[in-house]
């Protein structure tokens, strides 16, 4: 089987500690070839933890990660033949020319001088690079050092591409561009992304994401699809003091199946906006507020952790 028809990347039973914490629990997640994987999760969820032991950088304290169906830990000159990795921040040496940056690190993956020349001219053009090939990383914005980070991992045809929260620092016109960078790269590239981050739109443009939390998987599926699974549509009420007691009474006197989710009540119902008035005439004096919408992946972490989803970068390795 070729790689790009099997499996990128398959976890079985994967924990990992750092000390006496557990970054990582009995975590079992498969990856199919060739797509847009997301990992959503907030700080602390263990993205980058799992980035590491991906990219060979940690072993996992139990079980076994594969990618490409090499070990991690056992073959891990396999996996970086087949890996290229974004970090979270740019990895370039900042007394170098971009193209000096570029050079050492494919000289570093065996890419001889032609080859290298030649994967240059074709990437640095694509990625609007081409006039800053003599330039410092220092003079360029933070959304062309990433777009630079980017050509670094690309230059040796990697079967799978690491982005590790690839728009931490960006302005929003900078994640914009960025994101229009890796949909051209889609359609020009035979490779498998994942990209790790802790924002929801990004997450909404992956074909399928898993969401973490505390180390555990909560939940894999395509957005639409773990969305779809709280209803079209749904009235979310905020409760003058009890979301327990509130949605008890909705329940209670209108059979719908109501629930509490944290600090608001969620109560999916196919024509959402008509049963407004239907709550307010049964249980009005327990309502402070309602709102009717589709439900979105911030609600699926909801449902399924009980916590609200606090979209704060990871700003450290062990997160």
């Amino acid at each position: 089987m070729s790689e790009l028809s099997s499996e990128a990347v398959r976890l079985r039973d994967v924990s990992h500690r750092y000390a006496t914490r557990l970054a990582l629990s009995n975590l079992n997640l498969h990856v199919p070839a060739g797509g847009l994987f997301g990992l959503l999760g907030p700080n602390g969820s263990g993205k980058t933890t799992l980035f590491r032991i991906l990219s060979t950088l940690l072993r996992p304290s139990e079980g076994e990660a594969l990618v490409f169906g090499h070990s991690t830990a056992h073959a891990p000159a396999a996996v970086r033949a087949r890996l290229g990795v974004v970090f979270q921040q740019p990895a370039l040496d900042d007394e170098l020319t971009v193209e000096e940056n570029l050079r050492i690190h494919g000289t570093l993956y065996g890419l001889s001088a032609r080859d290298l020349s030649e994967r240059l001219d074709d990437l640095l053009p694509r990625f609007g690079l081409a006039e800053r090939r003599q330039e410092k990383p220092p003079v360029l914005s933070g959304g062309l050092r990433r777009r630079v980070d980017l050509v670094r991992g690309l230059l040796h045809r990697p079967a799978l591409l690491l982005l590790d929260e690839p728009t931490t620092g960006l302005d929003p016109a900078a994640r914009y561009a960025f994101w229009q960078v890796l949909d051209q790269l889609r359609t020009t590239e035979a490779l498998t992304l994942i990209v790790a981050t802790h924002l929801m739109d990004e997450a909404e443009r992956c074909d399928e994401v898993a969401i973490l939390d505390t180390g555990t998987l909560v939940t894999q599926g395509s957005p639409n699809a773990l969305k779809q699974d709280l209803g079209t549509e749904a009235v979310w009420l905020t409760p003058a003091d009890s979301p327990q007691r509130l949605a008890e009474q909705i329940r209670t006197l209108t059979g719908l199946p109501a629930q509490n989710l944290g600090t608001l009540v969620h109560v999916p119902h196919p024509e959402a906006p008509s049963l407004l008035s239907r709550l307010y005439d049964t249980c009005g004096a327990l309502i402070q507020s309602a709102t009717v919408r589709a439900p979105t992946l911030e609600d699926v972490f909801l449902a399924k952790t009980g916590q609200t989803y606090s979209a704060e970068p990871a700003p450290s390795p062990t997160s």
